[in-house]
């Protein structure tokens, strides 16, 4: 063992007597076991996003780890929006000194994630509606300079930095919450959304992120590392191993369905390599039991979608009572056109919960053309590149196209780390690659002719 592997082991035992020091001082005996085990397993996350930092590119890192900031933020301190919009302005002065200018109209990531904006800012003018409408502007110039900072520092080294941020992130929230990881109830926001849900783990009262959003976050780290050769194994396994403890705990059906299709199309790739992404798939269910891949969060009422399918019932309803430009260019509700379902309750802003129906939502009948533009765009440039596209690029999208039916995630917007990635392997891969039709030497012949 190396002088820095020592320091790091006593770095992350220090850790974990520390957490489990907390928890003996604030709650008692009976759980400071438990604190002890978490504070373990985040200082063992972090020491492995650390040993990945010298791989990355430090701008990757930060973009990573604002759109990760951004999530946290929003669960954390839900009805007080300035938190968000002072990150998102800070953060966007940074990307503005980055930015080079470019006309991104070949990236389909692009068009999914700013068009809506731009349709539905215009749609707001329309009705007059000129809040929503500087609103929507603002969110469509900010994520417009992420879309020019990803085309300034394209690389692998940048897309490794956006997952190392994430596994990073994710080890804050495991030590911010060590002393609830393993113990039930565990802390929720004091809001309808975290009403019910104490049986999954978000953080701690302080820190928080949807169960959702943090089981996304690490099988995305999972699938970018884990997918990557050039990487050594234990860094690959580990960051499938932190996947699969995230899904335990959060007891994600969404981020567990995700894995699955990664799986599934990494074995395609290497069935050998799959073996490890299988076996925590496995793990996962022992631990949480098949159950709950079929459970009605929300009762019998709201079935096992969730509401979800009431939500988008909703949706065409308000679009059927809304005028022609709203219909054409997006419902104006407030910025984000959100959802008010009566059997939800009148303080909840619903999401739509599904992509393209969202795009409907937020920017009518032309931002949902935008997003099957935008989505068939991707995949053009992706199936024509495919033999220099890097290996979790080709398992990732299968998995990002499946959440789409259930989440907004490849829209991107606040906390859109599954766009944000997508995104930053487009613009690699675009810009440094030549389509499939020269290296087969086709172009060759043509031009000899």
């Amino acid at each position: 063992m190396t002088t820095r592997a020592r320091w790091t082991v006593v770095a992350v035992v220090a850790v974990g007597l520390a957490a489990g020091a907390v928890e003996l001082a604030v709650d008692g005996p009976g759980d400071a076991l438990l604190a002890a085990v978490a504070g373990l397993l985040a200082a063992a996350t972090g020491a492995l996003g650390a040993s990945l930092v010298p791989r990355v590119d430090w701008r990757g890192l930060v973009v990573g780890g604002v759109f990760f900031a951004q999530g946290v933020l929003s669960w954390t301190y839900t009805n007080t929006g300035i938190v968000v919009w002072t990150l998102l302005l800070l953060s966007g002065l940074l990307f503005l000194f980055w930015a080079r200018f470019s006309v991104p109209v070949r990236l389909g990531t692009a068009w999914i994630g700013v068009s809506y904006w731009l349709i539905g800012t215009l749609g707001a003018l329309l009705v007059l509606k000129v809040d929503i409408a500087a609103q929507r502007l603002l969110y469509a110039g900010y994520f417009g300079l992420v879309v020019l900072v990803a085309l300034a520092f394209r690389g692998p080294r940048f897309s490794l930095g956006i997952a190392v941020s994430l596994l990073l992130g994710i080890a804050v929230l495991l030590l911010a919450g060590s002393g609830n990881l393993f113990t039930a109830p565990h802390v929720v926001p004091d809001t309808p959304w975290g009403e019910g849900f104490e049986y999954r783990f978000w953080g701690m009262r302080w820190l928080l992120l949807h169960p959702n959003a943090m089981a996304l976050a690490a099988m995305l780290a999972a699938i970018r590392i884990g997918a990557d050769r050039s990487l050594t194994r234990w860094q690959r396994v580990g960051t499938v191993a932190v996947a699969a403890l995230i899904l335990c705990v959060s007891d994600s059906r969404t981020g567990f369905l995700l894995l699955a299709v990664a799986t599934v199309t990494y074995a395609l790739i290497s069935w050998r390599d799959s073996l490890v992404p299988f076996v925590a798939l496995v793990m996962v269910l022992l631990v949480n039991g098949p159950g709950f891949l079929l459970k009605e969060r929300y009762g019998s009422d709201a079935g096992v979608s969730s509401g979800r399918v009431e939500t988008w019932r909703k949706v065409a309803a308000d679009w059927r009572a809304d005028s022609i430009a709203e219909q054409l260019l997006g419902n104006t509700r407030d910025a984000r056109a959100t959802v008010y379902r009566a059997s939800s309750g009148a303080d909840i802003k619903l999401t739509v919960d599904n992509a393209p129906i969202a795009a409907f939502r937020k920017a009518g009948v032309v931002g949902a053309l935008a997003f099957a533009a935008g989505v068939l765009l991707l995949l053009w440039n992706a199936w024509r590149r495919r033999a220099n596209a890097p290996p979790w690029l080709l398992v990732l999208l299968p998995a990002a196209l499946l959440s789409a039916v259930t989440n907004e995630w490849l829209l991107g917007g606040t906390g859109g780390i599954l766009w944000v990635l997508l995104l930053a392997a487009e613009a690699d891969l675009v810009t440094r690659s030549a389509p499939r039709l020269a290296s087969s030497g086709v172009l060759r012949r043509v031009q000899a002719g």
